[in-house]
Parts: C-alpha cells; sequence; structure tokens
C-alpha cells in the first residue's frame, strides 16, 4: 500500500520518521507496526488563526512496498556531439544546459558576466567605491539576476513542466532537500552561489562549455535563420540559438530591433520596496505567538484591486536587505536579498503596482514595442537624477507617503548606499501612486500598523521582462527566426528562478525532438 494522507500539527510536534509513522497510524486508525516508510512530500505552516499549525502531506508505505530512492542525474560525455548555443548563464541557460547534456547534445553558453566568485568582488565594489561593472552586477554574471536575491522557489506547480526535476537538480548540487516539500522553499543567497558552481562543474566535466566576459554583440541572418553569432566582435557559426538573458539585458532588444527580429510590449509591475523590522512582521504574521525555534522568520503576501489595478507584494525578504540592482550608471534601481538563516532585523518586499499597455500609451505610439521598456527606463533614470546621480536612493516613511507628506525623519533601514528623503508621489507616475496609497491602507487593514512603522525604497522595477520575444507555442521556436529559441524571463516566459530553469529545460526539449525529427 502506498498512501498520501494529510495531517496538522502543532508547531513544536517533532517530523522524524518515527513520529511520522506515529501521526499516519494514528490517521488511519491502524498499528504503527504496519508502516514500514513515511516521508514528507509537502509543508506548509498556516498562520491564519492565533495559534500557527502546521500542514503536511506525508507518502507512507506499508511493509511490502519501499520508497524509492531519489536518483541523481548521470551525464555521459557530449564533448564531439552537435554543440546547441546559449546566451545567458542564469537559471533558464544552465538548465537548458544540463537537459541538452541528457538528451546527448552539446551546450556552449556564452555569460556577459563574470564567474559567480568574480562577480561577488564586484558586487562588493559597488558598496566599497559607489561603482557598478555595467557587465557583472546584482543582475548580470552567473546564475542570473536570483543568484543574489535570496533564491527563493516558491513555484509549486508543475503545469508548465517538471518542478522537481529543478528541485532535485539543486539538491544534488548541494541545496538542502528541504526544498522538495517546503511551500515557502528558499535557498539563501549566501548558499546558492557554490550551488551555481557545482552545476557549471558539471556541465563542463560531461564536455559542456560556459565562457564568461562574452557578450552578445550582433547576429548574422540569412534566409530567417541565425548563420552566426558575434560574441566579443569575433563570429561563431551556429546551427541552433537559446537566447536566455534575462529582464534586465536592454541592449539584446536593441539588437532584436536592429535586425527587425519580432517581439512585442508586455505588461510590467512597478512601485516600490517596503522594508518593516522582522519583529513586525513576525507579531502581525503570527499573532503574537512567534516562537523561533520551530518557526521560520515570517513572510506575507498581500494583493488588492485598486479601481481594476492590482497592487501586490513581489519577491518577499524576510530577514533580509535592499540593494541596488541597477546595471547602468543612469539609472537607479533596488531589489530585496535575504540569507539562508533569514536572521537579519529587517524584512522587505516589492509592493507594486500592475501597468499595462494601455496605461503608457503615448510611450507605445512614440517607440513602439520598445514603449515599456523606455517607460521603465525613465522612471529608473528619474529616481537617479533625484538621487543626485549616486547610489543613495530615494526614501520615504509609508505613512507620509500615504498621506502625501515629505518625510523629516527617516526610519532606520538596510539599503547601505544610504538614502535621501524625497516625496515618492512627485517621483511616480500619478496613476501609480495613486493605486499605491490605497494599495498601502488595504493592506494597513489586514496588518495593523502596516503603514505606521515602514519605510519605501526605490524605484522597483525589474519585476519581470518589458519585452515578449514572440515563439511558436508548440515550437518555442522564434515565430519569424525558425533556429532562434526565446528563453526564460527575459524573452517573456518566466518569472524567477523555478519557472525560468523550467523553461530552459522545455527549450531543450524541444531542440531535442528536432534534433530527432531532422
Amino acid at each position: 500500500m502506498i498512501k498520501e494522507l494529510q495531517v496538522a500539527l502543532q508547531i513544536e510536534d517533532p517530523l522524524n520518521e518515527d513520529s511520522l509513522k506515529q501521526y499516519a497510524a494514528k490517521a488511519l486508525k491502524i498499528d504503527v507496526s504496519k508502516i514500514d516508510n513515511a516521508k514528507i512530500i509537502k509543508k506548509s505552516v498556516d498562520a491564519r488563526q492565533k495559534i500557527p499549525k502546521v500542514n503536511l502531506t506525508i507518502l507512507i508505505y506499508d511493509n511490502s512496498e519501499k520508497i524509492e530512492e531519489r536518483k541523481s542525474l548521470k551525464f555521459e560525455d557530449v564533448s564531439d556531439s552537435k554543440p546547441i548555443h546559449i546566451i545567458g548563464a542564469g537559471p533558464a541557460g544552465l538548465f537548458a544546459a544540463i537537459r541538452l547534456i541528457e538528451k546527448g547534445l552539446k551546450p556552449i553558453i556564452f555569460e556577459r558576466g563574470k564567474d559567480v566568485s568574480n562577480r561577488k568582488i564586484d558586487i562588493a565594489n559597488i558598496y566599497k567605491n559607489k561603482e557598478v561593472d555595467p557587465e557583472s552586477n546584482y543582475c548580470f554574471g552567473e546564475g542570473g539576476a536570483g543568484a543574489f536575491s535570496d533564491g527563493k522557489l516558491y513555484t509549486r506547480s508543475n503545469k508548465r513542466g517538471d518542478i522537481n526535476y529543478i528541485l532535485s537538480n539543486l539538491v544534488d548540487n548541494g541545496a538542502d532537500e528541504n526544498i522538495l516539500y517546503e511551500s515557502h522553499a528558499h535557498i539563501g543567497s549566501d548558499k546558492l552561489p557554490t550551488i551555481i558552481k557545482s552545476i557549471r562543474e558539471k556541465i563542463i566535466e560531461a564536455g559542456g562549455e560556459i565562457h564568461f566576459e562574452s557578450k552578445l554583440d550582433d547576429l548574422f541572418i540569412e534566409a530567417e535563420r541565425i548563420i552566426a553569432i558575434s560574441i566579443n566582435k569575433t563570429r561563431i557559426p551556429i546551427d541552433k540559438l537559446i537566447l536566455a538573458t534575462g529582464h534586465s539585458a536592454n541592449d539584446v532588444y536593441y539588437l532584436l530591433e536592429k535586425h527587425k527580429i519580432q517581439f512585442e510590449a508586455k505588461p510590467l509591475a512597478i512601485g516600490v520596496r517596503v522594508e518593516h523590522l522582522q519583529e513586525y512582521i513576525n507579531d502581525v504574521r503570527y499573532h503574537g505567538n512567534y516562537n523561533p525555534q520551530y518557526l521560520e522568520p515570517a513572510t506575507y503576501s498581500l494583493v488588492e484591486q485598486v479601481d481594476n489595478r492590482a497592487v501586490f507584494s513581489f519577491c518577499m525578504c524576510p530577514g533580509g536587505s535592499i540593494i541596488p540592482s541597477l546595471t547602468e550608471t543612469d539609472q537607479l534601481v533596488v531589489n530585496g536579498m535575504s540569507n539562508s538563516k533569514r536572521n537579519g532585523e529587517y524584512a522587505n518586499s516589492g509592493i507594486v503596482v500592475s501597468v499595462n499597455l494601455d496605461d503608457i500609451q503615448s510611450y507605445i505610439e512614440k517607440y513602439g514595442q520598445m514603449g515599456m521598456l523606455l517607460f521603465r527606463d525613465k522612471i529608473e533614470q528619474t529616481f537617479r537624477e533625484h538621487a543626485n546621480n549616486n547610489l543613495i536612493a530615494p526614501a520615504q516613511n509609508i505613512k507620509d507617503f500615504v498621506y502625501k507628506k515629505k518625510s523629516t525623519k527617516l526610519y532606520d533601514n538596510s539599503y547601505i548606499p544610504g538614502v535621501i528623503s524625497l516625496d515618492f508621489n512627485e517621483l511616480l507616475p500619478e496613476f501609480i501612486t495613486n493605486a499605491l496609497r490605497e494599495g498601502l491602507k488595504l493592506f494597513n487593514a489586514k496588518f495593523n500598523g502596516f503603514i505606521e512603522e515602514g519605510i519605501i525604497i526605490g524605484a522597483e522595477t525589474r519585476t519581470s521582462s518589458p519585452i515578449r520575444i514572440n515563439r511558436d507555442n508548440d515550437t518555442f521556436q522564434h515565430v519569424q527566426i525558425n533556429n532562434l529559441y526565446p528563453c526564460g524571463e527575459g524573452a517573456g516566459y518566466a518569472g524567477g528562478i523555478t519557472s525560468s530553469a523550467i523553461d530552459g529545460v522545455n527549450c531543450a526539449n524541444k531542440i531535442s525532438l528536432k534534433e530527432t525529427i531532422s
């Protein structure tokens, strides 16, 4: 007998295998001796009531069945196999490479940024010398934008692909096994770089290639096919190209526009990053019953509709800090991150407003399908200009923003480069600030005190790609260039580590199928 069952437990109840057997036996009203194995396949904390509960889904086996051991992937040598070229070493590019190797194809990745270890040096330089390397920063480099922003793995749905394949690969490369069942799993910015390095080493060991500081700067197209790419001004012939460059590679969109390769503007979400003391978030989420021995630092997910426009939290980072996430010197963009223990003093989250194409019609009329990108750029440039062209970020106490007052004394916060008091009602477009103010009031009704003690820092603009690179729904080939495979978040088909990784796997599967048929 193999059976799944759900049990609700107190937060202090033990979760070892013997205890799981006891819980299952009690739920099924059978003797515990009839259960041979039990393991957790899903775990979540229900904090809706005053006393938090732990909800488990347990898989149990009787004495006639054995739990199947999870098998690590073993790769054959693809050194001499057909090469498939990939632009970008974020989750989409790396997982596309892993899958291509499984399918007997040789991935060759070109990444504009540096390997994850040297990337850390460039990120440290942002704080030390207030300088941003446009090719190696919080967005660009091995691991992509997610490598240094907590490593959240919140996507649990198999609708787009096999999420367990992604999670198992991460575990094989050093992630904790609890990501296989935690409903809000995360790895942490301190641990994810080591995992990324392990993935790279396995790709290279299997005969794949990864080239860093290798920037795509041109395409050579004949008869609706890319026949070659230019990397650092060097022409390289290719057969098929996976384009997995992430949501911040503006130059790639301009390159597509130059060659009249079809893409379209897509909706975006823009707003601010809010920050509170983690102690406050723990208190409101756990109703004053936070126990660090048994409970993780609290998270939240908030969404409201304001005049038919969504206002919602995004990329919430408990126990984390706010970071400068710009890629060019004329921008000011922030994001959030947490380390694995999430034990910092502050909790931060994006609070963003949906921006539709109708909202920016003047940009669409003037700039065509680049309209949303340029609208986003304008906001980032406005914030930079008002911060005196420095990494110092505009900030405002939430209550002052809601009631349209400039803050005379800002709350302490985690943003290391420093903040300057400015009124966000004058920095962001009115339709965004109107929705933000009303949304924050509604959030305050759910979490008493939400607008009283928090601070907003901005701008938060890199929630997803402002562009979708059009591809066929069945083949994943570009609708115009038949050997181009737009992939991941930068192509407009994913959002976050897991969905991007899944899209990379799916692209590799489509290429493998194409190779088999041909």
